[in-house]
């Protein structure tokens, strides 16, 4: 593994603070997940475990938070390209119950670029490697200082 990507930073866009609630540290109630970049295979990769607060089924993940981590990871790929795009739209497929206090894996990476569309996938695995939930995203490229100026560090 290489390089911890920062939040929602691109070369272009530095926030000031990053309080996603999948991945920013600033986040006193968000899920705080690191991702860091495979080089070799160009892939965002996040280890992680959840707790009780993330419940849906007993014992197990509530999809909207599935949806989430899986969205979260593929709009980190984005920034293979230098660019910061919003999700359009997103399928995701819920294979097997997502457990909670179990190790698991989420891996992310570019599937096609056409223009402004980006069309990225990830999935999500147990400890064996078994995936869990897997997810396809198209991600329209924005220009960032038009949409969170107000936002942006100068």
């Amino acid at each position: 593994m290489t390089g911890k990507p920062h939040g929602h930073d691109t070369k272009d866009l530095k926030l000031p603070r990053n309080t996603c609630f999948v991945c920013g540290p600033d986040n006193p109630e968000g899920m705080r997940l690191v991702f860091t970049l495979d080089e070799e295979r160009s892939t965002f990769v996040c280890h992680f475990n959840l707790g009780d607060r993330y419940t849906g089924p007993p014992g197990h993940c509530h999809g909207g938070i599935i949806a989430s981590i899986l969205d979260d990871a593929m709009g980190k790929v984005n920034k293979l390209r230098h660019v910061v795009a919003l999700t359009k739209e997103m399928t995701v497929e819920y294979l097997k119950p997502v457990p909670l206090h179990k190790p698991l894996r989420v891996e992310s990476k570019e599937v096609a670029v056409h223009g402004r569309q980006h069309v990225n996938m990830a999935e999500i695995m147990n400890e064996g490697g078994e995936v869990l939930a897997r997810s396809q995203g198209i991600f329209i490229a924005i220009d960032p200082e038009k949409m969170f100026g107000k936002f942006v560090e100068r």
